[in-house]
């Protein structure tokens, strides 16, 4: 820890020694002043929305198994948590990493002293974090046996890899031994990785949370049940684990010296937050409660009443009272209760499963069932009932704030229009021949898609827009009716026909992240749709070897028409996101790439207590 970033009376300390000439004195101090440990007292209490599916960071892909492991794994480089734009900085790394031949070739070396939470595989041995366990955490991605839905952040890039992965799929047993020529641990502490060509955005990938460092002991010691024993070297360990239910995370105890320090913007939330927490050690609160909530209104009634210290997403069943005109209401203000507001850089979609015999395939007629679809699918409805008016219309993958979104694209292909709808199904053979006022697929073929979503509440008026959409231009649709893991898994499996329960929220701020997800080799990780087109394969293989740059960002613009010329998606919308705070709660802000900042929180205990039931 530098001057700059410790604390006042520390800083004070030093000062009097130095005018007094006693470097002793302050030698002393430097080990015996105290360094507040986070507040077993201090306790945050939260609601998912939906649960959680494990905690193995190369098994996992939702979005909530990686709030957690967020929070008990870390990755070599983090963001700023205030700076805006987002800013990449070291997390477990001396400094940021050096980066050679145009981007190809990246050094990275650990901060010394940083452990893992102590654990039975260890044998009672304190383990202290090296470059080796970055090293085997990424071989983990090719593994095949586990089948990793983020492999896509690795495969094709690393010196050396694809090739052992290839093996291990010929005899079956992946060597964690073999040795790989682009991933080379120099030293205990140095990991140098050599990208068979340029990828600017490969530092964004090792900021992901589901790239920190496991220890191939506890891996091995675990064996299947790793997903159920997540131990890292973050802020937060496991405590407790109903799935479904409820998590309990405890401050670890073995966490490194690390201070606030974050560059905030010049407005009065962040010089709140920099007040409160300016040179504070990190974690500051000493648990997190997480339950699993799935109904909208229970989550916002037990926020209501105190029992959770904040909630995000606010449902947008109930923005109107909370928070009418994008202000807070007068009853909420005066119990001191604030919102925030941010666009999300995400993307709510409907995935069309392009092996399905009757609505996938890149034949003239396919096409234009699905483009028939997204023409008759009332996006506007959507905004208004489902959102509230909380999200803005989407013309592309690429949201707004991410490198690459194009504000001026446009396309008819997008908007609501069933007259051309119905149109199109008729030039194309999709007619009723009995007269039972439902069309027949051009073979005479019974005609009925399975749109697939989740049974919560949230989601019954996206199923009625849907119907009402389909009905009007002589579709029908029966719907698939599961919890969003299971759907989730079989999504991943190509097993659905249409999926109508999927938002990607950016794993990085570029369009890359989004484009990805119907690159063709990503199919069964992150390519639902299993959208395979040579064409778009190439242009973005292409994009892939250049920097935000207007070149790349024209091949951007081919790959979108691609997309809305052959919709494997329904691209819909991009959400605005409000948190809900508690006057009690410090240092809470939601970020565009974090999922979660529980290690910046503070809570005023006789507050919180004082409010609660």
């Amino acid at each position: 820890m530098s001057l700059r970033t410790a604390s006042t009376p520390i800083v004070a300390a030093w000062r009097l020694c130095v005018r007094r000439g006693a470097l002793l004195s302050w030698l002393l101090i430097g080990f015996v002043a105290p360094v507040l440990a986070a507040d077993s007292n201090k306790v945050v209490r939260y609601a998912f929305e939906i649960a959680e599916t494990g905690f193995d960071p190369a098994q996992v892909s939702d979005y909530y198994s990686s709030e957690i492991l967020e929070a008990i794994i870390d990755p070599m480089l983090t963001y700023d948590y205030l700076a805006r734009p987002v800013k990449l900085i070291p997390n477990t790394l001396e400094a940021m990493p050096d980066v050679n031949d145009n981007g190809a070739t990246y050094t990275f070396r650990l901060k010394k002293g940083i452990h893992f939470t102590p654990d039975g595989a260890f044998k009672g041995v304190k383990r202290e974090l090296t470059a080796a366990d970055y090293a085997y955490s990424i071989r983990r991605f090719y593994d095949p046996k586990l089948r990793s839905p983020y492999l896509f952040f690795f495969e094709g890039k690393i010196i050396g890899a694809d090739e052992v992965m290839a093996s291990a799929k010929a005899t079956g047993k992946y060597d964690y031994d073999t040795s790989i020529a682009g991933l080379e641990v120099i030293d205990r502490y140095t990991l140098r990785i050599r990208l068979k060509e340029p990828d600017y955005n490969f530092l964004y990938v090792l900021a992901f949370n589901l790239t920190g460092a496991v220890a191939r002991e506890v891996v091995e010691a675990y064996g299947d049940d790793i997903i159920s024993h997540p131990v890292g070297t973050g802020p937060f360990v496991l405590k407790e684990w109903r799935h479904s239910s409820r998590i309990v995370l405890e401050a670890n105890p073995e966490y490194r010296d690390e201070v606030f320090n974050a560059t905030p913007e010049d407005t009065p939330e962040d010089r709140a937050i920099v007040q409160a927490l300016q040179g504070r050690k990190l974690p500051i609160i000493g648990r997190v409660e997480i339950y699993v909530v799935e109904e909208q209104q229970p989550r916002w009634l037990a926020f209501l009443n105190g029992e959770h210290d904040y909630l995000y997403p606010m449902p947008e069943e109930f923005i109107n009272l909370a928070a009418p005109g994008g202000k807070v209401a007068p009853n909420l203000a005066k119990r001191g209760i604030r919102a925030q507001t941010a666009p999300e850089i995400d993307l709510v979609f409907t995935f069309y499963n392009m092996e399905d015999p009757v609505i996938g395939g890149y034949t003239a007629e396919k096409v234009a069932l699905r483009r028939a679809l997204n023409l008759a699918y009332n996006r506007n409805e959507e905004l208004f009932i489902r959102w509230k008016g909380q999200a803005v219309m989407a013309q592309s993958p690429i949201p707004p704030g991410a490198a690459g979104y194009d504000g001026d694209f446009r396309s008819a292909a997008s908007q609501y229009d069933p007259a051309r709808a119905k149109a199109l199904l008729d030039m194309y053979g999709y007619v009723d021949r009995d007269g039972d006022g439902w069309r027949e697929a051009p073979d005479g073929q019974p005609l009925e898609l399975e749109v697939a979503s989740p049974p919560d509440s949230q989601y019954r008026p996206l199923d009625e827009i849907w119907k009402k959409s389909a009905d009007a231009i002589g579709i029908r649709v029966r719907f698939k009716k599961e919890r969003w893991p299971d759907l989730l898994k079989q999504g991943k499996l190509g097993k659905l026909q249409v999926g109508n329960f999927l938002s990607w929220h950016a794993d990085y701020p570029d369009g890359d992240n989004f484009l990805q997800l119907l690159y063709g080799p990503n199919s069964g990780q992150s390519n639902d749709s299993y959208f395979k087109l040579p064409e778009f394969d190439r242009l973005y293989a292409q994009a892939r070897r250049l920097p935000d740059s207007p070149d790349r960002n024209s091949l951007y613009r081919e790959m979108n028409r691609l997309i809305i010329a052959y919709a494997p998606w329904n691209i819909r919308l991009h959400r605005l996101r409000t948190t809900m705070v508690q006057p009690w709660l410090k240092g809470q802000k939601a970020h565009p790439i974090l999922h979660q900042g529980w290690k910046y929180l503070d809570v005023d205990v006789d507050a919180q207590r004082a409010a609660r039931p």
